[in-house]
């Protein structure tokens, strides 16, 4: 390239037409590509796949809530590659107050989902413990302890809820200035960040129920309206159910099966919520630490 660029300024000065061609071609070559890198454009594919989930039929349901966090892996395996480019690297290391925000962001993303996991853990464990209280002694210690811990997760979810949506609301990360040259990578980190807060509170607040989810988080792409009641395998396993168990008889066999086989759903929905959240956490993770890298770099 360098070698071409001289032989462009030593042309002659008086015009000749046959070296036109030329002198265009090197132009084209010393500046900035005119098009995306084809990992950028693979992000966007993954960003716009993501963007038609919370619409898709079907919503509502562990089913639903794995779908949408194996896509938000997708995204951030994809920018995580992305930002392993030079060009990415040196784009971005000219923004660092723009970095040091994200990374900000995204170490609470990762405290977020580390303590998303740990809560479906702990609520895991007290789930199969009522399973073995209804199915054998009925004790009913117990069953309310799996009432608690429904409890507890509701109150633990719901300050994730609170920490995620204020990293959307959060001005200084909105404003930062930057150049005209990096405006394409910029744009897509912001989005990259908006998406993660969409789609957590989606899952959270899918978990949590509709009481929580009336004021939608406002995303450009996502309607505000009121959403339908928690999913299916959390709602079905409530604690009402579990309470009449307390005093039963011979009759109520088949309701003790209808609750014994929906904390057996729950058990399962659990376990795919934890295994798609973990691989998020992993990505966050690794997608944080590129980025602790630029800016160190």
């Amino acid at each position: 390239m360098v070698t071409g660029f001289r032989r462009s300024i030593s042309l002659p000065k008086p015009y000749r037409p046959e070296s036109t061609p030329e002198k265009s071609y090197h132009v084209r070559s010393t500046s900035l590509p005119c098009t995306s890198h084809p990992l950028i454009s693979q992000l966007k594919d993954h960003l716009n796949i993501l963007k038609t989930w919370e619409a898709e039929p079907g919503s509502h349901t562990s089913a639903w809530l794995c779908a949408g966090l194996s896509r938000l892996k997708n995204v951030l395996d994809s920018l995580d590659d992305l930002l392993q480019l030079t060009q990415s690297q040196d784009s971005l290391h000219r923004q660092s107050h723009f970095i040091e925000k994200l990374l900000e962001h995204f170490l609470k993303f990762v405290d977020v989902y580390g303590i998303f996991r740990a809560v479906l853990l702990a609520l895991k464990e007290e789930q199969l413990a009522a399973q073995v209280a209804i199915r054998s002694r009925r004790d009913e210690l117990k069953i309310s302890s799996y009432i608690k811990a429904r409890k507890k997760m509701d109150k633990e979810i719901l300050k994730l809820v609170s920490v995620v949506r204020d990293i959307g609301r959060e001005k200084d990360y909105v404003s930062v200035s930057v150049s005209d040259s990096d405006t394409e990578l910029v744009g897509i980190l912001r989005e990259v960040n908006l998406v993660t807060v969409g789609v957590s509170v989606a899952v959270f607040c899918g978990i949590l129920g509709s009481r929580l989810t009336r004021n939608w988080m406002g995303l450009k792409f996502w309607k505000k309206k009121e959403r339908g009641d928690e999913i299916r395998e959390f709602r079905d396993a409530k604690m009402g159910d579990l309470r009449g168990l307390r005093k039963r008889e011979e009759k109520e066999e088949e309701k003790l099966k209808i609750v014994l086989r929906r904390l057996e759903d729950l058990e399962d929905c659990i376990g795919r919520m934890e295994k798609e959240s973990e691989r998020v956490f992993r990505s966050l993770i690794n997608t944080r630490v590129s980025l602790l890298n630029i800016l160190t770099q």
